[in-house]
C-alpha cells in the first residue's frame, strides 16, 4: 500500500462521524392520558360487540342439543371407569 494510500485512508477515518443513535423519547407523540386510553379501549370493545353475530333459534337448539348429548357421553365413560377402577380395586384388597 503506498503512502499517499494509508494517508487517505486514516484521514477517511478520522473525517468520519459516528453513527447517529435513535433519540428516546424525542420526536414521538405524547402518549395519551390513562382516561383517554379507557375512553378508546371502551370504543374498541363496543365496535367489536357489535361484529358479534347472534345464532337463530335453531342453531342454539342445535348447539345445545350437541353439547347435551356430549356431556351425557362423557358422563357415561367416566362412570364406566369409575365403576370398573372400583371393582378393580375391591378385587385386588379384597374389599
Amino acid at each position: 500500500m503506498s503512502e499517499s494510500a494509508r494517508a487517505g485512508a486514516s484521514g477517511a477515518d478520522k473525517t468520519r462521524r459516528p453513527a447517529a443513535r435513535p433519540s428516546r423519547g424525542r420526536g414521538r407523540a405524547e402518549e395519551p392520558g390513562p382516561f383517554a386510553r379507557l375512553a378508546r379501549f371502551v370504543r374498541q370493545v363496543v365496535a367489536e360487540l357489535r361484529k358479534v353475530v347472534r345464532p337463530s333459534r335453531n342453531d342454539l337448539i342445535g348447539y345445545a342439543t350437541a353439547v347435551l348429548v356430549f356431556v351425557a357421553a362423557v358422563m357415561a365413560f367416566v362412570t364406566l371407569v369409575d365403576l370398573g377402577v372400583g371393582s378393580l380395586t375391591a378385587w385386588v384388597f379384597g374389599g
